[in-house]
């Protein structure tokens, strides 16, 4: 594989490191990477070096025959830190005889550390990432500082995730550094990218081939090169089943090693041999690294079932069903396992005189554990949903015996009266919420979605609830909050009035709705997480302690608020619209639609679809905090955050393949011209002769700095006086069309997991339709930008041109535009979504927006704004002023 006429790759510590094609594998040590040791890391962050030298001698002892050195992290200073453990190394001979490689993402550190370096070190990395000039110019401090460099398979486009992106990459780079740096190709590294497997993404499954494959292609292509990679970045979606990942890594390495690859960073801890690797699980490893069959991954994930921790079984480790019962609840309830939930409740019932006693005793026993090990971190609220699962099976199970057995004083902890109010009908944050009151004995009684005022406090009064939970995720459900509370009150009821949802935040409930009832308490809940700890205080024996802190902190809320608000100088209107966005109008920046008027989409693809999910709020949805696919490897939640992801995945490819949900959509790109400012004429043809509709767009008020402007979206349309033709477009998708027959039958089978996570996965897939809809509107059915091509990481960082801003978000926060939107686009026939009166979309699964193609659109927040142009826009709508000033509300600065 190697050119006779080139030498091997030399590197050295104190003692040399010659890697030929007689070499066995070259294994690059971690652990003294920050990320790859919380010990490490630890020890940097309190600057004990001399300690973490220690931990660079335990690599070197282990049989690392290079040490990767990385200081990256937010609360370090990196260059210190770098040239202070490299000079460290330098006086421990039996650290330093190994080569270092100094990785940084930034360069002055990458530089700082090659000149604390003895002998040849390797600099990880370089790419062609930031364009090739600056890949020449780091190429020659690399060469003049005399190491060898390792260069990442990415360019200007991104990185590469195909085998000829590889090639392409690797071949243009490695001419580069040879014919125009002169550097020695014995001394080039490159990394091709190790990319997750069996993920269950259709695009994910050629990943381990590819990377064979263009290894082979590199070292009998590209003279002198070695390959090198992390290995563990193939087994991510096996995170915590390391039996598993042990084999995959094993066989991975067999299958590069064979191809060319020659060095890279293993953990020795989960790396066995491969010919101990059990022959069923190899077989089923191998089909998925080699993409041998369609359902490599399926048939991997259902075995590797059979392996448990880091002990190889032959079948599931069933010692728990040799414990005692009570023993087995709570096991069966910490794991969400449901196969034995019914034969083990009967064996406890038949225990107890009363069968109320095994949910008091066993099964409560074991929710306080979940509770336990949720409130202190060590389980996330996907594990607390199975868990619950398992629970409310048993206590279905229960009831019937429960019914037969009834005696006075049978009561929960405390009954919650919960809703969406009105006008609203998102409700995944409100069933997670009650899912985990439920786990801690609440009755919790969901009145559902679109719930008035009346129906929500009828029922407190008739049910007798211990206090009422009011959900939201719309803007104008922040005033409908604050009419139960007005209701409330006149109704003198007197019991805790809780108050949750995206929209919400404890400013708002101190400074909006608490003021309107005085009968009790109102308490904003943040999250799931926080709904127990809010309700047993205001219920409990603590109350008075709790609710007085409450009313404290409210208060400095309040005061806060006033004073920031009394602060702010807003424009008069008049003044803003002077300072508006200054943009140079010409004809040529704009482009005419290939084809105007309305299309539709009757079912589109929820294949096609699923390619433009962004992962990073589905987790946030589960509380769980990172961004994807980072999040698979945090020290915190990745364990959870991977075993979630997996299973949403399974779940994700029933949903494609059983066509569970059906994804209809519907666009329109009309001719369009700002008039009078603030408003934007949309007409029916190129006559521009008929206004279809008249969109009437917000424009900020706040005085801002010299270089700032009081923008509105009609800045970013031509005015009708430039005689420039502008055009703007519309949009509405759902991919939740089908959704509530499976979410009735999980809930009927009292399996919440599954109703919330289908939920989270039709927002996800509504949202990556919109995404996809506006790529294929800008590259095709506009055509503005037809040359594009971005990764989903690309768009998901919204780095292409144009706009398309939602009615109720920050661009254009007046939910009274949807009507408009919708009218013009007839969303409804074409795609069912309908319109709440409080203007949320039903099915929920749903986004609708506006498209601009300008290119100096940009997004920005409108923020608060004056009363003369609330006054101005029930003039311009035809409303009431007081309407106006309702749907506006929480956008009102006066």
């Amino acid at each position: 594989m190697n050119n006779n006429n080139i030498p091997p790759l030399q590197l050295s510590g104190l003692e040399p490191l010659i890697v030929s094609t007689e070499s066995n594998f070259i294994n690059v040590g971690e652990r003294t990477n920050v990320t790859g040791s919380k010990k490490f890391l630890r020890l940097i962050k309190e600057e004990k070096f001399e300690e973490a030298l220690e931990v660079a001698l335990e690599q070197v002892q282990g049989g690392a025959q290079i040490i990767d050195v990385n200081m990256d992290e937010g609360m370090i200073d990196g260059k210190e830190a770098m040239i202070n453990f490299l000079n460290l190394i330098a006086s421990e001979p039996d650290i330093a005889r190994v080569p270092i490689m100094v990785d940084s993402s930034k360069w002055e550190i990458i530089e700082a550390g090659l000149k604390c370096v003895q002998g040849k070190g390797v600099v990880n990395s370089i790419s062609l990432k930031d364009g090739e000039e600056l890949f020449i110019e780091r190429a020659k401090i690399v060469r003049r500082l005399g190491a060898a460099v390792i260069v990442m398979a990415f360019d200007e486009d991104g990185q590469a995730d195909n085998y000829e992106r590889r090639i392409e990459i690797c071949k243009r780079s490695y001419n580069i550094l040879v014919d125009k740096v002169n550097f020695p190709p014995q001394d080039i590294i490159f990394d091709p990218n190790i990319f997750p497997v069996a993920t269950g993404m259709e695009e994910h499954r050629n990943n381990a081939l590819d990377f064979f494959n263009a290894t082979e292609w590199i070292r009998k292509n590209l003279p002198g090169a070695s390959v090198s990679g992390g290995v563990s970045n193939v087994s991510f979606s096996f995170r915590g089943n390391n039996a598993v990942r042990e084999a995959m890594h094993s066989a991975f390495l067999y299958h590069a090693i064979q191809r060319g690859m020659n060095m890279g960073i293993v953990n020795p801890s989960l790396l066995g041999v491969y010919d101990d690797i059990d022959k069923e699980l190899l077989e089923k490893v191998e089909d998925v690294l080699l993409n041998r069959r369609a359902d490599a991954t399926e048939r991997l994930l259902d075995f590797a079932e059979n392996f448990v921790g880091e002990k190889k079984l032959k079948v599931v480790d069933l010692s728990w069903r040799e414990q005692p019962v009570n023993a087995r609840l709570s096991h069966a309830l910490v794991k969400g396992i449901t196969e034995y939930i019914i034969e083990d409740t009967e064996e406890c019932r038949q225990n107890f005189k009363r069968p109320i006693e095994v949910i008091e005793g066993p099964l409560m026993d074991g929710m306080n554990i979940v509770g336990d090990l949720f409130g202190s971190g060590k389980m996330f609220l996907p594990q607390v949903v199975k868990s619950a699962r398992v629970m409310k099976k048993a206590v279905a199970y229960l009831l019937p015996f429960i019914e037969e057995d009834k005696q006075e004083g049978d009561k929960p902890n405390g009954r919650i009266v919960m809703a969406t109010v009105k006008g609203d009908v998102h409700d995944i944050g409100k069933n997670i919420v009650g899912v985990v009151l439920g786990c801690n004995n609440y009755d919790v009684i969901d009145l559902g979605v679109m719930v008035p005022a009346e129906k929500i406090i009828q029922t407190a009064i008739d049910e007798k609830a211990d206090a009422i939970g009011l959900s939201g995720l719309i803007t104008p459900s922040l005033d409908e909050m604050v009419t139960v509370a007005k209701e409330m009150e006149r109704a003198d009821i007197d019991i805790p009035l809780l108050i949750g949802g995206a929209t919400t935040s404890r400013v708002h409930t101190a400074v909006k709705i608490e003021q309107f009832y005085t009968k009790n308490q109102t308490v904003h809940i943040l999250d799931a997480s926080r709904s127990v700890t809010a309700v047993e205080s205001l219920l409990g024996n603590k109350r008075d302690i709790f609710v007085s802190n409450i009313k404290e902190e409210y208060k400095k809320l309040r005061e806060h608020h006033q004073n920031k608000s009394a602060k702010k100088v807003y424009l008069p209107l008049v003044e803003a619209r002077k300072n508006k966005f200054p943009i140079e109008w010409k004809q040529e920046d704009i482009q005419t639609p290939n084809k105007l008027g309305v299309q539709h989409f009757e079912d589109y693809s929820l294949e096609e679809i699923s390619k433009y999910i962004d992962w990073t709020p589905f987790f946030q949805a589960w509380e769980l905090a990172g961004r994807f696919p980072k999040i698979l490897e945090d020290e915190v939640v990745g364990e959870s955050a991977t075993k979630l992801y997996k299973e949403a995945q399974e779940l994700l490819r029933k949903i494609i393949d059983e066509k569970w949900l059906t994804a209809k959509g519907v666009y329109g790109l009309f001719p369009a011209n700002s008039i009078n400012d603030d408003d934007i004429e949309i007409y029916t043809d190129e006559s521009r002769t008929e206004v279809l509709y008249v969109q009437r767009s917000i424009r900020s008020q706040l005085k801002k700095s010299k270089k700032a402007h009081n923008i509105a979206l009609a800045d970013f349309i031509a005015p009708k006086e430039s005689g420039i033709k502008d055009y703007i477009g519309g949009f509405v998708v759902t991919s939740g069309i089908g959704i509530d027959e499976h979410i009735k039958r999980f809930k009927d089978d009292h399996d919440d997991y599954n109703a919330i996570m289908i939920q989270a996965l039709a927002d996800r897939l509504a949202e990556a339709f919109a995404e996809l809809l506006h790529a294929k509107v800008r590259k095709e059915f506009w055509g503005y930008s037809p040359e594009e091509e971005f990764d989903n990481e690309d768009l998901i960082k919204e780095k292409y041109k144009g706009i398309r801003p939602a009615p109720g978000y920050p661009a254009c926060p007046d939910h009274t535009e949807k009507p408009g939107l919708f009218e013009i686009l007839d969303a409804t026939k074409h795609t069912t979504v309908k319109l709440t009166e409080h203007m949320a979309m039903y099915p929920t699964a749903a986004v609708a927006g506006w498209y601009f193609g300008h290119p100096e659109a940009k997004y920005f927040g409108v923020g608060k704004i004056a009363k003369d142009q609330v006054e101005s826009l029930a003039e311009r709508k035809g409303k009431r002023f007081e309407e106006m000033e309702r749907w506006l509300s929480s956008n009102l600065g006066y």
